[in-house]
């Protein structure tokens, strides 16, 4: 069954083939942003087209309840001030039991202005548990929120659909069933108030090589592992949302922490050219006719790991399933790909920067 088409997007459309018609490749590109904008994608087929839904739909079940098929089905609330000190993301995947876990945990030790935000996958069992069981008792006196998905999303997409309803000016992810035994949330917070800090959390990995990092001793470190890793919500104004192309959850900590410290592009006005030329300007007005100022030298943002209360070994890591093993280990790599393509050629972000002074 073909899906119907709203007819502004099939208008936007038809307006696209006729300037690929007349060869006007870059009104075609504008037009496939809007289509693409939208939440549709368009196929080409010789001089025809199609046009059909870029994500699943969302789905409204009998009692009301929204699933969402995408995670940019989920408003990103950067626009609104911060109503709490954290919100912790978990992605329960695994079932209501190890979700139960470290839900028990943060009651007994977070602390006030924590927010809880659930990202629930189709899971009968879960499903019932967030229903009729205590999953929902309030955490620090607010109730968690619930995003419920209507597919199994890839951990990416997951986690980005839980940001978008977070809250707080800290966010971090959290994994289902970790072990908490005390507060997690009092000390990543102190660390992020460090702005050379970008990204902070329980289990540091260190390495010289992008394609081995390894767990390491709390301290200075490379990247954050995915047990739990916070950051500022501000950065994802700068730095966008999480890439949803990774398949896994394996590569994903190191991609984004590494991300964080690396921090937003400079506008093309504010490169090294650009700075260049503003001290050659300050020199020929100068009136000694020294040398200007050397612009200063660019020093990644630290990740510092913590020793918190927190038992990663019970942790539910999410990942989306293969048809086979084959194809395990070809989307592993394609992960990996992904990273090395990223960060090849950036050792100052392989090791740790010594703290500011």
């Amino acid at each position: 069954m073909r899906p119907t088409i709203p007819s502004e997007i099939l208008a936007l459309g038809h307006a696209r083939s006729a300037a690929r018609r007349s060869r006007n490749f870059r009104e075609a590109d504008r037009l496939r942003g809007q289509i693409e904008a939208a939440g549709y994608k368009v196929v080409d087929r010789g001089g025809d087209f199609m046009l059909m839904p870029a994500h699943p739909a969302d789905v409204v079940e009998a009692d009301g309840r929204v699933r969402i098929g995408w995670s940019g089905a989920v408003p990103l609330r950067l626009d609104a001030p911060a109503a709490y000190a954290v919100s912790l993301v978990i992605v329960a995947d695994g079932g209501p039991e190890p979700l139960r876990r470290t839900l028990s945990g943060l009651r007994d030790h977070a602390p006030a202005g924590t927010q809880v935000v659930i990202v629930a996958p189709p899971d009968p069992e879960l499903d019932a548990a967030l229903t009729a069981e205590d999953l929902l008792a309030p955490v620090t006196g607010a109730e968690p929120v619930v995003v419920h998905t209507a597919v199994h999303l890839r951990p990416a997409a997951a986690r980005n659909a839980g940001t978008r309803r977070a809250e707080g000016a800290v966010i971090a992810w959290l994994a289902s069933g970790a072990w908490i035994s005390g507060d997690v949330v009092t000390p990543i917070v102190a660390a992020l108030q460090d702005t050379d800090v970008a990204v902070t959390g329980a289990v540091g990995l260190s390495a010289t090589d992008i394609r081995h990092l390894s767990p390491v001793p709390a301290g200075d470190v490379d990247a954050i592992d995915r047990t739990l890793l916070a950051f500022r919500r501000e950065e994802l104004d700068a730095l966008g949302t999480l890439d949803e192309r990774f398949f896994g959850d394996e590569q994903l900590d190191r991609w984004w922490s590494l991300t964080l410290r690396d921090g937003p592009d400079l506008p093309e006005e504010e490169g090294p050219a650009a700075q260049a030329a503003t001290d050659d300007e300050t020199d020929a007005d100068a009136d000694d006719g020294g040398p200007g100022e050397e612009p200063e030298p660019y020093v990644a943002r630290r990740a510092v790991s913590l020793d918190l209360p927190i038992d990663p070994s019970t942790a539910i890591h999410p990942e989306a399933a293969p048809a086979h093993e084959t194809e395990t280990a070809r989307r592993r790599k394609r992960d990996l790909y992904r990273l090395i393509d990223r960060f090849t050629g950036r050792p100052d972000l392989l090791r740790p920067p010594a703290p500011s002074r």
